[in-house]
C-alpha cells in the first residue's frame, strides 16, 4: 500500500493519481491544479473543445473536465505522459483513419503532450455533439 504524503489516503499503486483535499469545481480549477508543464496543453484542449461546441455546458464529471448537453459529450483528463480524451467508442470508430498516430482504446484517445491536433479534436467534439454519440 502507498500512502499519499499530502492527504494521507492509502492506495494499492505507488503514486496513485488522485485529488488531495477539495475537488475542483470548474475546468479552469482542474487545469490550475495540474503540474505546470501540462497546463498549456490542457488549456489548449479546453479552448479547442469550448470553441467547437460553445453551447455545451462545462462541468467536472467523474473528476474530469466534461462538456455536457443533456448528456456527457466528451471528457479530457491529465495523465503522466498524455491527455486522455474521451469522446466515446463511436467517435473512435468514426475517426479511426485520422487517429493512427495516437494510441486508442474503446472510447479513449491518448494524446501525448505537445502533440494535440486542434482541428481533429474540434472535429471529433463537434461530431459527438451533433450526432448524439457521446462519452
Amino acid at each position: 500500500m502507498w500512502k499519499c504524503p499530502k492527504c494521507g489516503r492509502e492506495f494499492k499503486n505507488t503514486n496513485q493519481g488522485h485529488y488531495c483535499g477539495e475537488k475542483p469545481k470548474t475546468i479552469d480549477e482542474y487545469i490550475e491544479a495540474q503540474d505546470e508543464d501540462k497546463r498549456a496543453d490542457l488549456r489548449l484542449m479546453h479552448r479547442v473543445i469550448k470553441t467547437a461546441i460553445p453551447d455545451a455546458e462545462e462541468r467536472i464529471s467523474w473528476s474530469m473536465p466534461t462538456f455536457w448537453k443533456q448528456h456527457n459529450i466528451c471528457h479530457f483528463v491529465a495523465a503522466k505522459q498524455h491527455i486522455g480524451f474521451y469522446p466515446g467508442a463511436q467517435a473512435i470508430e468514426e475517426f479511426s483513419d485520422q487517429l493512427t498516430e495516437y494510441k486508442t482504446s474503446k472510447g479513449t484517445i491518448r494524446i501525448p503532450y505537445g502533440k494535440i491536433k486542434a482541428d481533429l479534436v474540434a472535429e471529433i467534439a463537434k461530431w459527438c455533439y451533433e450526432t448524439g454519440h457521446h462519452a
